[in-house]
């Protein structure tokens, strides 16, 4: 026959199994956190302009001031095998006025290839104030062996942005895209975006 287990023993146990769901319980939401990071930090950024992300608009501004800005663009590639470019360096324009330009890129490889495009404006603060109506960066772009393709993007500058104290005097913003290759390949031609 065995003995009857010491109450304190079992009390021991009880303890020891809760801190071992408690612990499990952590590990489960810490991994579960690290895998939503990304989406809810990129949604974070979208949805407040930090980190000189853009907005994305569906309507054109309805306001256009006399004060003018000057925009420069910047083109970056890292892993595509494309050349990629503004096909004009800056421009000068109305706060509020929406205005089209394009970025030019041409595939370099002998095989079609498959990019997407990040983008942030600088300075940082300057992101939530930057509308984007159209643009080749909201979706992924194939393109053929050797081909080229202009790829447009259409945008304008809030006008709140002279209300900001931080942002008064500033008379330049550049928007830099930099394209990586997209994992899933595809030979269907450009996106349209």
């Amino acid at each position: 026959m065995t003995s009857p287990a010491n109450p304190s023993e079992v009390t021991r146990d009880r303890r020891n199994r809760g801190v071992a769901f408690v612990c499990a319980g952590v590990f489960v939401a810490m991994v579960g956190m690290s895998f939503a990071a990304v989406p809810l930090y990129r949604l974070f950024c979208q949805v407040t302009g930090y980190g000189g992300t853009t907005q994305r608009v569906e309507q054109y501004s309805d306001t256009i001031l006399d004060r003018t800005i000057n925009v420069r663009f910047d083109a970056n590639t890292s892993g595509v095998p494309w050349e990629f470019k503004p096909k004009q360096r800056e421009i000068t324009l109305r706060i509020g006025e929406t205005t089209e330009i394009a970025y030019v890129a041409r595939n370099n490889a002998p095989t079609t290839t498959t990019g997407t495009a990040t983008y942030n404006v600088a300075p940082a603060l300057a992101g939530a104030y930057f509308n984007k109506i159209e643009c080749f960066c909201f979706t992924k772009q194939s393109l053929e062996p050797g081909q080229t393709y202009e790829m447009p993007v259409q945008f304008f500058v809030d006008p709140e942005i002279v209300n900001v104290p931080e942002l008064k005097n500033l008379k330049t913003i550049t928007l830099s895209y930099t394209f990586y290759p997209n994992n899933q390949e595809s030979a269907e031609g450009p996106a349209e975006g």
